[in-house]
């Protein structure tokens, strides 16, 4: 982390928005499966999107593409995804990178619930459907070859880090794993654990995934659990916090390939003294 004179930064206009882990479901049409949108251009984001698929037993999203990159990672149950053929096995906080124009099919694993998180390197996600004209080649819980587009970071592989004391994180996606225009981890806080007030030169989603977080930004507290989003745009400068008396655990992402982050005085995060930039 690097410590910046605020005065050397620039003011953003975009508000950060906390959005709830169960807000309404968009409209799709597909049968066993609801998707929830976090955050995207709607919000202010400029470069990234993020939400929840939810999958109940048997239910597919068949084989499509998108015009970008996207991640995914399971946060319950088990994954079957599937990239032009290769099918791999996902458990919780595993993830895989997609890139752009590589046909991809999702589902839980037999018999089973999922829940999983993307993330799309645009703020205006959109999907094309294809046909499934592919030779399944089962790859079970095995990486990519070094000459497959996608890219996977297996949960129980990723290096720990204590980024802050009590703050323990782990870095799921990023350029150096593979994946383009995005990157992000998981974080568990334990009691009484926070990170430092800080910023970041791009935009930010923050889910709940475990425990109840507080989340300061330039003055405003908001609490969050159950997979609520917070939002914090460019420049803004936040920090989170576990007040409570059991882990906190959250997935990070932003819209940049490798994760950066600027540390300032407390008092910007708390509202005691006034922000004047940042982006």
């Amino acid at each position: 982390m690097t410590v910046q004179d605020p005065q050397s930064a620039s003011p953003t206009r975009v508000r950060e928005r906390i959005v709830s882990g169960s807000c309404a479901p968009l409209s799709i049409p597909l049968r066993g499966i609801e998707l929830r949108e976090f955050v995207s251009s709607e919000c202010g984001a400029t470069a990234f999107s993020t939400g929840t698929a939810t999958f109940q037993p048997e239910s597919e999203l068949p084989y499509h593409t998108h015009r970008c990159s996207e991640v995914i990672t399971i946060l319950s149950g088990e994954a079957v995804v599937a990239a032009e053929g290769r099918t791999y096995q996902l458990a919780p906080y595993d993830c895989i990178h997609v890139p752009a124009g590589i046909a991809h099919r999702v589902a839980p694993a037999a018999g089973s619930s999922m829940v999983a998180l993307y993330a799309f390197a645009t703020a205006v996600p959109s999907r094309e459907f294809v046909n499934d004209a592919f030779r399944v080649v089962d790859c079970g819980y095995g990486q990519p070859r070094p000459a497959d587009p996608e890219s996977i970071r297996r949960f129980a592989a990723a290096e720990v880090y204590e980024l802050s004391e009590g703050a323990f994180f782990r870095d799921l996606f990023a350029a150096r794993f593979g994946a383009a225009g995005i990157c992000g981890g998981y974080g568990v806080f334990r009691p009484g654990a926070s990170l430092p007030c800080h910023f970041h030169r791009f935009d930010e989603s923050i889910t709940i995934v475990s425990g109840e977080a507080v989340c300061l930004v330039e003055g405003n507290l908001y609490g969050l659990s159950g997979l609520d989003t917070a939002f914090v745009p460019v420049g803004r400068v936040h920090r989170f916090l576990n007040r409570s008396d059991k882990d906190m655990a959250m997935i990070w992402v932003y819209a940049g390939s490798e994760p950066e982050r600027t540390v300032v005085d407390p008092s910007y995060c708390s509202g005691e003294a006034q922000w004047n930039g940042g982006a």
